[in-house]
């Protein structure tokens, strides 16, 4: 595959007060998913952050495809790339189909306004996430699950082959949790990269091809989810004990958390992950 993103030795940090990314480097390569796990202030987000060049690092660099990001026009990285942050709000009375528009914003010029091609592409971004009922809906008026889904409308009228997402489950129930993260893997097997920071390391097993584990600013782990998905790097990653068992759905490796109630005599008893799996799927 080739490698689209990346990051070689970057540091980062606000205002240029504690780092928080210390000399990390990454590669990311073109069509894969790549979910970013770690405990809270790790890092997750910043490193998305400097991916996408909302924040300029202090040492580094990022290249997109050959080319370094904090060098290209920002229309041009618009483009090629898009970002969800955590959370995004939309101003009151905003509907869905002026939220999505605004994703064509990086294609427009003093020469070319708004055409039928801008229409054509927010009405499919629309479709492919089930949001033609809800175009005229305010985005403030949406449940959560529907708000993810015209937010990811957004990114896709920006017509990327990137896709950044900084937790876009969070605050779903487990219904829409699944049915955002369904959409993301539609959207990759269609050929966007996609980046995502995510809470759950179950789900990260799921649909990520690679797994990377970051602690205190670097990576402590990045593989496949077999490669990552051990009690050892659980245990130095979120200083907690854990059972790796197989996901009698996917066939992936899940996390099983050890706490104070745990039962010994079940812990002896439960199975283990299957050694003979090399390679975790995406399908059941």
């Amino acid at each position: 595959m080739k490698n689209l993103i990346h990051a070689e030795n970057l540091s980062l940090s606000y205002d240029g007060n504690r780092t928080i990314i210390h000399e990390l480097n990454l590669t990311i390569q073109q069509g894969t998913i790549t979910a970013l796990v770690g405990p809270n202030g790790c890092g997750k987000s910043t490193l998305l952050r400097g991916i996408s060049r909302l924040l300029k690092p202090n040492h580094g660099v990022v290249h997109l495809d050959g080319h370094n990001i904090h060098t290209m026009k920002a229309k041009d990285l618009a483009r090629q790339l898009g970002i969800l942050p955590q959370s995004p709000t939309a101003p009151e009375g905003l509907t869905v189909h002026e939220l999505v528009a605004q994703g064509r914003y990086p294609h427009q010029n003093w020469f070319q306004q708004w055409s039928h091609k801008d229409e054509q592409i927010v009405q499919e971004a629309l479709d492919t996430t089930n949001m033609i009922p809800f175009a005229d809906r305010p985005v403030d008026t949406l449940s959560g699950g529907q708000r993810q889904r015209a937010w990811i409308a957004m990114a896709l009228a920006q017509q990327t082959n990137v896709l950044l997402l900084d937790e876009p489950t969070t605050y779903l129930d487990l219904a829409y949790q699944i049915d955002v993260l369904d959409l993301l893997d539609d959207l990759n097997a269609q050929g966007r990269t996609i980046i995502m920071v995510l809470h759950d390391l179950n789900q990260a097993a799921r649909y990520a091809d690679t797994i990377v584990a970051l602690c205190d600013g670097q990576i402590v782990a990045e593989g496949s989810p077999i490669e990552v998905m051990n009690s050892e790097t659980i245990h130095r990653v979120f200083g907690l004990k854990t059972r790796i068992i197989t996901d009698p759905v996917m066939g992936t490796p899940m996390c099983v958390p050890i706490g104070k109630r745990s039962n010994p005599r079940k812990l002896e008893a439960s199975p283990t992950l299957n050694g003979n799996i090399n390679k975790a799927t995406k399908s059941a």
